[in-house]
C-alpha cells in the first residue's frame, strides 16, 4: 500500500476521539492564539579552574552533560567549535574538559526534555535553554522558572563533580566586556500578519517596533554602565538597549535589529501550513528583550506583546504612535531611569517611553471592549490591568511600589542602598559592577534577586504548584504535550529525530533506516485533549505511531499498512 500523504492521519482512532485533532486554519476575524515560547542564552563560566580548563564552552558542556535529554536534529549549517570532551562520573552527569572540533557552534548537542516538551544545547558557549510551547503568559513565567530550576539543578550537579573548581551561571544578556547575549521570544502569528509586517505595510513594522522601545520600562532586568560604542551612563534600564543597531534583520549576533525578520516559522516543512488554502502560519522572533527574574516584568513582557500582536493582526495600528527613530529612541530612554526623555513621533510632538505605552494600553482597552483579545489572549482583562496599574505607578514615579514587579527598578535600589553604605564606592566601582551581574545568578546563595524574593519582598504571580509541575510535565494545550509523550513512550533508543514540529521514530522489525515520521505542524494541535486516548492504556510504540504517524519513511522496501505501522514489502 502507498505511503498515505502528508498531513492525513493513517488511523481514524484519532479523528473519531472526543476533542480530535484541531484543523490547521485561524480563528475568525484572521486572528491566532498567540502561543508562545522562548529561546534564552545564559551566561555560564567557570573559576578556580587552570586556564585551560575554564573557557565558557567548558561551563556549558559539563552543564549540557546534566541535563538529561533526547537528542534533537542535527545542526543545518557546518562550522566548527570546541566541546570539552566527557567523561561519565555519575547517572545523567559527566566531566568535561578538552577541545574536541565538532560541527555548529550555534546549535550544539540538543537535547529535548522528555519531562516538559523544553530543550537544552550550546548556543556560541552559552547555554541556551528553551520553553515549551504554551498559551497563556502565566504558563510562560511558570515555564520559564521552571526550566531555570533544572539549569539549577544541572549546576549543582556539576559543581558536585569539579575538583576545586566551580561554574556561575548568570541570568543575564551582557557581560560588561562587550558581548551580549540573547532572550529571544518567540509568539505564533497568521502568516498575513507576518507578510504585512515585513513584506507589505511598513507602518504595521514601525507600530511593534515603537512598542518594542517604549516597553523595557517593565521588560529591563537593568545594568550598570553601558557598552558597544554608547555614550557613557551610570546606570540603564536595559541590558540589550546598547546592541541594537539597526531597524529589521534576520540576524541575531551582529547589527542586531529591534524587529527580527527571520523567517522560521517551526511549522512544518513548507512553513506555511496552507495545504488547503485557510491561512498559514509563522513565528515572530523577538531579540531585544532582556532576561527577567522578577513575575510581573515577565508576564507583561509576554502578555502585552500577544496584545499587540492580535492588533497587528487584526490590522488595529494606529499611525500616531510610530517614532521618528525607534532604534535611537530605545536607546536614549535606556539611558535615562528618570524616565523623564521624550522622543519624536512622525505624526508629530514627542513622547516619554511611559507616556508611549499609555497610548499603546488605550488602544489595546478599546481593542478588548470590542471582545477580540480574549478568544487569541488567555485572560486578557488581568494583563490590561496589571499593565495599566504598572504604568501608573511609573508615571508617578513611584518606584518604590515597584521594586518587586520590575527587575531594574529592585536592582537600581539595591546598588543605591550598597552606595549609601560604602562611601567609598562609586557607579564606576567594580564592586558595583560585581553586584550587578549577582543580581542575576542563578546560584540561590549568591544570587541578590532569590534574597530578596526569600524574604518575601518580590511579587509572586506564578504559584508554586505550577512552577514545579512544569518542571515535570508539559504544558497540556499546545503539541508539546504530543512530542513529550512520544519522547517517553519511544526512548533514546527509537527516536532518530526530534524538533519542534516533527518527530521521528524508529521502526522495529522492519528494514534498517525505516521510520515513522509524526507531524505536528501545528503548535495549536497535539494537546493531551486530542491525543491523550492514544496513549492511554500502556499500549506499545507500534499503537502509537500507527495512530499518529503522517507517513513511513525509510528504505525503498518500507511501506505501511493501513495503521501505518511499517513493514517491508516484497
Amino acid at each position: 500500500m502507498a505511503a498515505q500523504q502528508p498531513g492525513r492521519r493513517s488511523s481514524t482512532r484519532a479523528a473519531e476521539a472526543p476533542g480530535a485533532r484541531e484543523p490547521l486554519q485561524a480563528p475568525a476575524e484572521g486572528l491566532v492564539e498567540k502561543i508562545c515560547g522562548a529561546d534564552v542564552e545564559l551566561g555560564n563560566f567557570i573559576t578556580g579552574a587552570p586556564a585551560r580548563r575554564s573557557l565558557p564552552g567548558d561551563a556549558a558542556s559539563a552543564l549540557l552533560a546534566a541535563i538529561e535529554g533526547i537528542a534533537g536534529r542535527r545542526p543545518p549549517f557546518p562550522s566548527w567549535s570546541f566541546l570539552p570532551s566527557c567523561a561519565p562520573v555519575g547517572r545523567g552527569t559527566a566531566a568535561c574538559w578538552g577541545v574536541a572540533r565538532v560541527a555548529d557552534r550555534q546549535d550544539l548537542g540538543r537535547k529535548f526534555l522528555a519531562t516538559n516538551g523544553g530543550c537544552a544545547y550550546i548556543d556560541l558557549d552559552h547555554l541556551e535553554i528553551c520553553l515549551p510551547e504554551v498559551r497563556s503568559a502565566w504558563d510562560h513565567l511558570a515555564c520559564w522558572h521552571a526550566m531555570l530550576r533544572i539549569v539549577r539543578s544541572a549546576q549543582q550537579a556539576a559543581n558536585a563533580r569539579l575538583d576545586g573548581a566551580r561554574i556561575h551561571v548568570l541570568v543575564n544578556n551582557s557581560d560588561g566586556l562587550g558581548a551580549s547575549y540573547g532572550s529571544h521570544l518567540d509568539v505564533l502569528v497568521t502568516r498575513r500578519a507576518w507578510d504585512d509586517m515585513f513584506r507589505r505595510r511598513l507602518h504595521h513594522l514601525l507600530f511593534l517596533a515603537a512598542y518594542q522601545a517604549s516597553s523595557i520600562v517593565f521588560t529591563g532586568q537593568g545594568k550598570v554602565g553601558s557598552e558597544n560604542g554608547a555614550p557613557a551612563v551610570r546606570f540603564q534600564l536595559a541590558q540589550r538597549a546598547d546592541f541594537i543597531e539597526t531597524l529589521v534583520g534576520p540576524q541575531t549576533t551582529y547589527n542586531r535589529p529591534l524587529v527580527n525578520s527571520r523567517d522560521e516559522p517551526l511549522c512544518g516543512l513548507t512553513g506555511a501550513n496552507d495545504r488547503d488554502g485557510r491561512g498559514g502560519l509563522a513565528r515572530l522572533h523577538v531579540i531585544a528583550y532582556d532576561s527577567t527574574l522578577s513575575h510581573v516584568s515577565h508576564l507583561l513582557k509576554v502578555g502585552v506583546l500577544q496584545l499587540v500582536l492580535a492588533m497587528i493582526e487584526a490590522e488595529r495600528v494606529n499611525p500616531a504612535l510610530l517614532l521618528d527613530d525607534p532604534v535611537g529612541a530605545m536607546r536614549r530612554w535606556s539611558h535615562d531611569p528618570t524616565l523623564r526623555h521624550r522622543e519624536r513621533l512622525i505624526a508629530g510632538g514627542s513622547v516619554t517611553a511611559v507616556g508611549l505605552q499609555q497610548r499603546f494600553l488605550e488602544e489595546a482597552l478599546r481593542f478588548a471592549e470590542e471582545g477580540r483579545a480574549d478568544p487569541v489572549v488567555p485572560r486578557a482583562a488581568e494583563i490590561l490591568a496589571l499593565w495599566a496599574d504598572t504604568l501608573s505607578k511609573l508615571e508617578a514615579g513611584d518606584l518604590e511600589a515597584l521594586a518587586g514587579r520590575l527587575d531594574w527598578v529592585l536592582k537600581l535600589s539595591v546598588l543605591r542602598s550598597l552606595l549609601v553604605s560604602r562611601p567609598g564606592l562609586s557607579w564606576a566601582s567594580p564592586e558595583v559592577k560585581h553586584l550587578d551581574h549577582l543580581f542575576a545568578s542563578l546560584d540561590p546563595d549568591e544570587g541578590v534577586f532569590w534574597a530578596y524574593e526569600r524574604s518575601g519582598l518580590v511579587e509572586r504571580v506564578a504559584g508554586e504548584d505550577d512552577i514545579a509541575r512544569f518542571g515535570e510535565e508539559p504544558p497540556a494545550d499546545t503539541r508539546a504535550w504530543t512530542r513529550t509523550m512520544l519522547l517517553r513512550a519511544a526512548g533514546p533508543a527509537r527516536v532518530t529525530e526530534v524538533n519542534w514540529d516533527v518527530v521521528r521514530l524508529r521502526a522495529a522489525g522492519t528494514g534498517r533506516g525505516a521510520t515513522w515520521r509524526i507531524d505536528l505542524d501545528d503548535p495549536r494541535a497535539g494537546t493531551r485533549q486530542a491525543d491523550g486516548a492514544v496513549f492511554e492504556g500502556g499500549r506499545s510504540l507500534e499503537e502509537i505511531a500507527g495512530d499518529l504517524a503522517t507517513c513511513a519513511e525509510g528504505q525503498a522496501t518500507a511501506d505501511h499498512d493501513r495503521r501505518g505501522v511499517p513493514h517491508a514489502s516484497a
